[in-house]
């Protein structure tokens, strides 16, 4: 079962989310629960309710029910199920996006709308200024302003190292003034109201600065050596660090190699021996981790010797893996022991006496010896990871280019950072280490904070395991405590509701917060106050900057926070082609989009971003964006990120081309003001830097979002120039920018003036945007002493709104011809790194009208269409009324033509399937063909598909739908009229458009024609389940009319017999329907109808569904092709057909009972004339017409040949009839065992049951020779006699047939037996003959030799082969079904028990007990080798599952679970739902719709069966009939 935590499933607001069972889950008692708040109540995470499950269709059907949540409140919600009595089986989570609104009239900001620009707070100066200085952000587009922490800072002025949370900082308030977090929310309240834009802030949770008063007053809210002893290694190593710092510092060890002032590789290799030398080896660190030796013997002799232990004998040599050392938890050196009770498992003496004692002691001892040498080089391991890292770091900080270059090691730069705050006096080491133990002092050498690379993302690397102080791999921030919050408020009362009352304070002031050092904060800590700040402020906007290199990692955050947005920056590479390979951070999805349907698979979903075109402004190492690339590529940048469909993102000083990174800057600096006159370097406005391209391009980034342009394309067209399409999918306009990023300063390096041409598909209606970046002098990187000011040398020249003939860098725009589409070619000149230009794109003219009136052709498939719909001048007459008017013309049969008919099928017509080039035929010429693919394609916009490729190639797939339908005629060629109007709208619009509207046009027209064939079936199918409409599709799929084949004609008298006119004769001749055994092998020509398989499905495809013409005519038809008292097994039109099949009488037989009682006056069948092809067992076939007699009377012949005995050879015997069959073979024998009431029949040489394979290899000697002949009384044979005699009697009792007895004829005598009688006799002999019991007792017949399962029913009895009869098959569950009465309720249930248990399998029945010695369950007819049992499929029911037994199977179990009582029902319903689910699933995801003839052993598919079987939809939906 799924664990879905890692996956994302994110949703709006306003959608309803339903939870169906899986297939696993059908058939058991599922219940799912939430904590999604109810209607009315406040959101508690920790409380789960249960939800109430629905019913569709009214029933309680297990594949369709659903639970359901009305999303209407913004967080992230987990849900859970059980199932029975598992608590908790599998869960995840939802996150639902929340609604941001700004204005005086609550108007909504769409998410991917957002132009947010972030301000270092320490940078705003006094509030009463703030207006002025962000007023840059409101006059150049941006409608969210995102603050840096507006708390109090530490001494250090870190922009995120508060001081005090709850503070705001007092550098906000000038002389005489006290502003207040109620200031804050009021200039917060009036942008929102007055300059519709948004403010968030950061949020701090992982460290609080080293000067906050309050952690010192409660130290317990820090990792120190109290609360976490384990950190004691770690604090004695970063002390012996500080004091070996002060010793470098003052040159002790300057002659050894140490010098102050790092230099090279030698003092490098120097300090390596100095840390060694002189820190660890002097510390003994491992000593932390060892065991007292001495103690621990002396403990383990004193219990020795106490007597309380069992004598055995000594150590195993595997005993010290199993020695248990118990962590000291004050973590003293030597503190640890040892586990008393594993030592005693392991160190055993030989007796009590003093000397095997000893013995044992010192074995125990060498032990403990050998563990502290393993943890001495555990140790060791770790302070070489530390030298490393500290080595490291000092050629990083004071050797490398990169590094800051700190220079001699001193007091104020120390050799390495220190990680501990040492809040006392200056002290020797010895004296320091004196204070460990204190635990007044020890609680006040509290952890620094920082972060680790690489690091396990879930995992607090502060807690017990982690080893990241101790082996110094901690990037510390030295201005930080990280903070300890155990796992739960109880743990640390003090810091949970300071930081509760933190996050209440800023939910209460701003719409939203960015969670910064996310990865660094326990996810339960963020859980907590996120879910604080949302019952303040539901609709709270979440931003982190969260990057663990997996995006399963990142939902891990953005699942259990609720994250609305992930931050990510522009990806910074020389060659930028690789934002070509960023589809998923420019937008939802791609252009030409299919359209989903409004009820469809919540899939997982990605991330939204908020992509950023400048991010870190606090690193105190990062360069500003201006000194990691050129100052051509900032105008580019800007445009790369506003043409996402996606939140975007930008610092402030970015636009203004900043030279130096905030962070470096020293105090004082404030950000300059806006003034749309400015002059001064104090002052900025449009002609600063990028401002106004800036603007240019928010109001472009809003439009697109407000406008609906969802649709994305990103394209890499030469060095450094990409191209970003935005499309909006109703009106099909599209925004293109292109742009040409200059990473590198192209002044110094060299750019190619050559750019390839653009083709765009439609008509340029105008430049939006066309800019450039002028650069009069890049030498000045001078600071304001005062101002935060960009470089004065640089802007931009722009251009709005203008026509493409005044473009500047377009050379030439012509019209030319390009895959199958007219397109705009665009040629560039001039277009130099760091231009851009930005066309605003409309179809052309007579594309938009068609496309206009295409769309309001689909409105009646969905009111999503009425977007961008239009009316037409002139409506072609075949589209002026719905579609499910010409739909519901059609037969059921014309249906079959419409949504099927495989390639066999086809060619039978002169057709066949279409054939996408380079890919796959379709299954079917009907509309089925397609939708499987294109269901396929659809969810997964997987456009580059053959089939989508073959559809912006030509129109050969849309002429194929139109023209194949076109040449039926009549109301079938209405649908293809109407299909032919619909593409010609397609053959004029853009070929890009062109799959995702031909997959509306099909899926419309597909659905509209399922609803259509509904509407003709049964009740039971209109009110059916999910599953029930699947299966019954089975019914249109199978049945149809097959012209090269038909039906032998049925009497003219009879109503209701469909006629079509001869295109040979031109005389009218009768058409009809016929069942195909399956696709795609059985379904075409000669093999279309079997006897044996119509009738097993008649009930199921036809009875069931309603269809009961079809049903009288095709038992009508077989009637007259009956022939030695049996009707053929391969028909061939009657004339041709093949007699050798003894079961198909007998399942025609129980059809007839079937239609007398499920159809209205079914009964009346029997008076129904018949056309008697054979008028006596050795006539010819006669022509139509010759002889008709009623029903009865055949059903009378019927019973009367078995009972008198058939005996005769197939006509034209041979090989030239069979190839594979010896000569006995041809004799076909069938008649009634006097002394049972049996039907027998067969013999060792043919097999005239539904287990009829014949041996075909000549290799492995089994050509000829039956698999399984099954001779004798086979159970399912004798079942169906059993419940037509029992039918007739009841007919005769009733006036329906006029029969009350059969006839024998022997030796000149004649005698009469009747059905009653007949009855009674199988009734009596049944259960003695064919049960298997467990009573050694009862021996009646039975040959214990051969009794392989006991509790069972035989396949046969009476069998040429013995051991045959006893062996176990899928069979007697069908003569359960038929004819229960013949069954002991309990021996019945014992039996399909084992049944259950044997040979049941995933989709199938296994046909042969998998404990046989010739079982063999995997099916391959092609291999020939000398395997006797497997040759040439030898092993066909030998083992592979087939689907139809199932049915019966099910049916048979249903009914006997009734007799045992209503537990036993219950419980049976249950397993019979969950079982069909399976079926469900794979009718759901089987391209051909339908159900295997078989699968090979556990469900694996066979290539070798049938995609599509009639006889088991018919059987799996007869079960549902009977739920």
């Amino acid at each position: 079962m799924e664990r879905l935590e890692r996956a994302l499933f994110r949703l709006e607001q306003g959608y309803e989310l339903q939870f169906r069972l899986g297939p696993t889950l059908q058939g058991k008692e599922v219940q799912v629960y939430t904590n999604y708040p109810a209607k009315g109540h406040k959101f508690d995470r920790l409380k789960f309710c249960p939800l109430d499950w629905f019913y569709p269709n009214g029933c309680e059907d297990d594949c369709d029910k659903y639970c359901r949540l009305d999303l209407i409140v913004a967080g992230s919600y987990q849900y859970y199920f059980s199932c029975g009595d598992k608590e908790k089986v599998s869960g995840g989570y939802i996150v639902v996006d929340p609604v941001l609104r700004v204005g005086a009239n609550n108007d909504i900001l769409p998410l991917d709308s957002i132009s947010s620009q972030t301000y270092v707070a320490k940078c705003l100066g006094p509030l009463d200024k703030w207006i002025d200085r962000v007023r840059v952000a409101k006059e150049t587009g941006y409608n969210m302003i995102h603050f840096t922490p507006l708390q109090k800072l530490g001494v250090s002025g870190f922009c995120y190292s508060m001081a005090d949370q709850l503070m705001l900082n007092p550098d906000f308030s000038p002389e005489g003034k006290h502003y207040t977090w109620g200031d804050i929310g009021n200039l917060v309240e009036t942008l929102r109201k007055d300059w519709n834009m948004l403010c968030i802030t950061d949020v701090v949770y992982n460290h609080t600065a080293v000067s906050s008063e309050w952690i010192h007053l409660h130290p317990e809210c820090g990792y120190n050596l109290v609360n976490s002893p384990y950190l004691k290694p770690a604090w004695l190593l970063d002390r012996a660090l500080w004091h070996l710092s002060c010793e470098v510092a003052d040159g002790k060890y300057a002659e050894r190699g140490v010098p102050a002032l790092f230099q090279d590789e030698g003092n490098m290799n120097a300090l390596r021996v100095i840390l060694w030398q002189e820190v660890f080896s002097r510390l003994r660190l491992w000593e932390f981790l060892q065991v007292s030796v001495d103690e621990a013997t002396e403990q383990f002799r004193q219990l020795l010797q106490a007597g309380s232990l069992g004598i055995s004998s000594t150590s195993s040599p595997e005993c010290k893996k199993q020695l248990k050392i118990v962590q000291d938890p004050r973590h003293r050196r030597f503190g640890n022991t040892v586990d008393m009770n594993s030592a005693f498992d392991i160190f055993t003496p030989h007796s009590m006496s003093p000397s095997d004692v000893q013995e044992c002691c010192l074995c125990f001892r060498k032990r403990l010896e050998e563990l502290n040498l393993e943890l001495y080089k555990e140790m060791n391991h770790h302070a070489e990871q530390a030298t490393n890292c500290i080595v490291g770091n000092v050629v990083y900080e004071r050797i490398s280019d990169q590094g800051p270059n700190l220079g001699p090691v001193s007091r104020k730069y120390p050799l390495c950072t220190r990680y501990f705050i040492f809040p006392f006096k200056e002290m020797t080491f010895d004296e320091e280490m004196q204070l460990m133990e204190q635990k007044e002092k020890a609680c006040h050498f509290l952890a620094h904070d920082g972060l680790v690379k690489g690091n396990d993302p879930l995992r607090n690397f502060a807690e017990p395991g982690s080893q990241v102080y101790l082996r110094r791999e901690l990037v510390c921030q030295s201005d930080t405590i990280k903070l300890c919050y155990g796992e739960k408020p109880e743990d640390c009362p003090y810091l949970w509701a300071h930081m509760k009352t933190y996050t209440e304070i800023t939910a209460t002031v701003f719409s939203g917060v960015c969670m910064v050092n996310c990865l660094s904060t326990p996810l339960h800590v963020s859980e907590v106050m996120l879910a604080a700040a949302r019952s303040i402020k539901p609709n709270l906007y979440v931003i982190a900057d969260i990057c663990t290199g997996s995006q399963l990692f990142d939902n891990v955050f953005v699942n259990r926070l609720g994250i609305t947005s992930l931050v990510r920056d522009t990806v910074d590479t020389a060659e930028s082609q690789e934002e070509g390979g960023c589809q998923s951070l420019f937008g939802r999805e791609p252009v030409g989009a299919f359209v989903q349907p409004s009820l469809r698979p919540l899939i997982p979903a990605v991330t939204r971003m908020m992509f950023m075109d400048s991010h870190d402004v606090y690193g105190p190492n990062n360069q500003s964006p201006n000194q990691k690339s050129s100052v051509y590529d900032f105008l580019p940048r800007s445009t790369l990120v506003s043409m996402a469909c996606c939140a975007t993102g930008s610092t402030r000083g970015f636009d203004e081309l900043l030279p130096h990174q905030i962070s470096v800057l020293r105090e004082g600096h404030q950000y300059t003001c806006w003034n749309s006159d400015a002059q001064t370097s104090d002052q900025v406005n449009l002609q600063t830097g990028i401002l106004a391209g800036k603007l240019a391009l928010n109001r472009l980034h809003q439009e697109l979002a407000a406008e609906g342009f969802t649709q994305v394309y990103v394209e890499q067209l030469g060095e450094g120039v990409v191209t970003v399409t935005r499309h909006c999918p109703s009106s099909h306009q599209s925004v293109v920018a292109v742009l040409r990023r200059a990473i590198k300063n192209p002044e110094t390096n060299h750019f190619t003036d050559d750019v390839p041409p653009l083709f765009i598909p439609g008509c340029i209606k105008e430049v939006v945007l066309e800019a450039l970046t002028i650069v009069r002098s890049t030498n000045s990187n001078k600071i304001d002493d005062k101002n935060l000011s960009g470089l004065p040398e640089c802007t931009v020249e722009i251009k709005e709104h203008i026509q493409l003939k005044d473009s500047k860098v377009v050379k030439k725009a012509d019209m030319v011809s390009k895959h199958n589409s007219v397109v705009q070619e665009i040629v560039f000149e001039k277009f130099t790194p760091g231009c851009i230009i930005i066309f605003r794109v409309t179809l052309e003219p007579g594309s938009q009208e068609q496309l206009g009136a295409l769309r309001r052709h689909l409105i009646q498939f969905s009111p999503q269409y009425q977007t961008g719909s239009m009316a037409e001048h002139s409506t072609p007459s075949i589209l002026t009324n719905p579609l499910m008017i010409i739909m519901s013309k059609l037969t059921l049969a014309e249906m079959n033509v419409l949504l099927y008919r495989c390639d066999a099928e086809e060619r039978e017509d002169g057709g066949g399937c279409y054939n996408i080039p380079s890919w796959l035929p379709l299954n079917y010429g009907g509309l089925q063909g397609l939708m499987s693919v294109m269901s396929e394609i659809r969810p997964k916009n997987d456009l580059g598909h053959p089939l989508c490729d073959n559809l912006r190639q030509g129109d050969w797939m849309m002429d194929y739908v139109s023209n194949r339908l076109l040449a039926k005629g009549g109301a079938i060629g209405e649908v293809g009229h109407w299909f032919q109007a619909m593409f010609g709208y397609l053959k004029h619009i853009p070929r890009y458009l062109v799959p995702c509207y031909f997959d509306s046009i099909i899926q419309g027209a597909y659905t509209t024609a399922l609803e259509a064939v509904f509407k003709r079936m049964s009740s039971f199918v209109q009110n059916g389940s999910s599953l029930v409409k699947q299966l019954s599709l089975g019914s249109v799929q199978m049945c149809g009319v097959d012209h090269s084949w038909a039906l032998p004609t049925i009497s003219p008298q009879l109503k209701d017999v469909p006629f079509h006119l001869s295109e040979v004769t031109n005389q009218e001749e009768q058409c009809c329907e016929s069942l195909a055994a399956g696709l795609p092998h059985f379904c075409a020509g000669v093999f279309r109808c079997w006897g044996r398989d119509t009738f097993i499905s008649l009930r199921g495809l036809l009875l069931l569904t309603g269809r009961h013409l079809e049903a009288r005519t095709i038992i009508l038809a077989c009637a007259g092709t009956l022939h030695h008292g049996l009707i053929p097994n391969l028909l061939g039109q009657g004339c041709s057909g093949r007699y050798n099949s003894r079961d198909a009488v007998w399942w025609w037989l129980q059809c007839i009972q079937e239609y007398c009682t499920l159809v209205p006056d079914g009964v009346s069948i029997l008076r129904c004339a018949v056309q008697r092809m054979y008028t006596t067992n050795v006539s010819e076939p006669q022509p139509s017409g010759a002889r008709e007699q009623p029903l009865y009377d055949v059903i009378q012949e019927v019973m009367q040949q078995h009972m008198h005995g058939i005996q005769f050879r197939e006509t034209n015997a041979g090989p030239q009839l069979d190839s594979n069959m010896s000569d006995e073979g041809f004799n076909v024998e069938a008649g009634v065992d006097q002394s049972t009431g049996f039907i027998y029949g067969g013999n060792r040489f043919n097999c005239g049951t539904w287990m009829d394979k014949m041996g075909e290899s000549e290799k492995a000697h089994n050509k000829g020779i039956p698999a399984t002949p099954r001779d004798g009384s086979a159970v399912e044979i004798v079942g169906l006699c059993k419940s037509t005699v029992r039918w007739l009697v009841k007919l005769h009792n009733s006036g329906h047939f006029p029969y009350a007895a059969v006839n024998i004829r022997r030796e000149g005598q004649t005698s009469s037996v009747s059905y009653v009688k007949w009855d009674l006799k199988i009734q009596e002999n049944f259960e003695k003959k064919f049960y298997i019991s467990h009573d050694r007792q009862d021996s009646e017949g039975k040959q214990p030799e051969l009794v392989h399962k006991k509790g069972i029913y035989k396949d046969s009895f009476r069998s040429s082969s013995p051991w045959c009869d006893y062996q176990l098959r899928t069979n007697f569950p069908i003569a359960m079904t038929v004819a229960p009465e013949l069954f002991t309720v309990e021996k019945a249930w014992g039996a399909l028990g084992v049944a259950e248990n044997k040979l049941l399998g995933l989709l199938g029945m296994k046909t042969l007990d998998p404990d046989d010695m010739v079982y063999c369950g995997v099916y391959n007819n092609n291999l020939d080798n000398d395997n006797f049992n497997q040759a040439k499929g030898f092993n066909y029911h030998q083992g592979p599952e087939w689907l139809w037994p199932v049915g019966y199977f099910l049916r048979a179990k249903l009914y006997f679970a009734k007799k045992m009582g209503k537990e036993t029902y219950d419980k049976t319903v249950n397993l019979v739902k969950n079982i069909l689910s399976r079926h469900s699933v794979h009718l759901e995801r089987s391209p051909w719709k339908g159900l295997p003839g078989l699968t090979n052993e556990n469900g694996q598919h066979c290539q070798f069966s049938c995609e599509s079987q009639a006889s088991s939809m018919a059987t799996i939906l007869e079960v549902l009939y009977d739920l």
